[in-house]
């Protein structure tokens, strides 16, 4: 009876030892999906969105359509993680959006359209 307690409490460890470490393993960023360069990009295109509405450089309108498509954009690159990683190709398509983003951002910024702050 003795040796079947401590085979008992013995595979018991086991078991949670090895649920600890299956657990750690999925909460644990994949490699691939971490890129901080996208997301350091998202984070400066969404404080020049929000500038331009504090300046009143930008109508609500606008900052909608450019937040809107903000989303857009990080929808994307999270589609482009589900599989784990973020090829070179998907880089280079969440910078082209992004680029594409950031013109748009800075029409909508020096258009004529203001907003009166005062």
């Amino acid at each position: 009876m003795n040796s079947f307690l401590k085979f008992a409490i013995f595979a018991g460890l086991s078991f949670l030892v090895a649920a600890e470490v299956a657990y750690g393993q999925s909460q644990a960023p994949n490699p691939g999906t971490n890129d901080p360069g996208v997301q350091q990009r998202m984070q400066n295109q969404e404080s020049r969105i929000d500038q331009g509405v504090k300046s009143g450089q930008l109508t609500p309108k606008e900052a909608g359509k450019l937040e809107a498509e903000q989303a857009r954009i990080q929808q994307t690159e999270q589609r482009m993680k589900s599989d784990g990683r973020l090829t070179s190709k998907e880089r280079q398509k969440l910078d082209t959006m992004q680029d594409r983003s950031s013109d748009h951002i800075y029409r909508q910024k020096h258009d004529r359209q203001k907003v009166n702050t005062r």
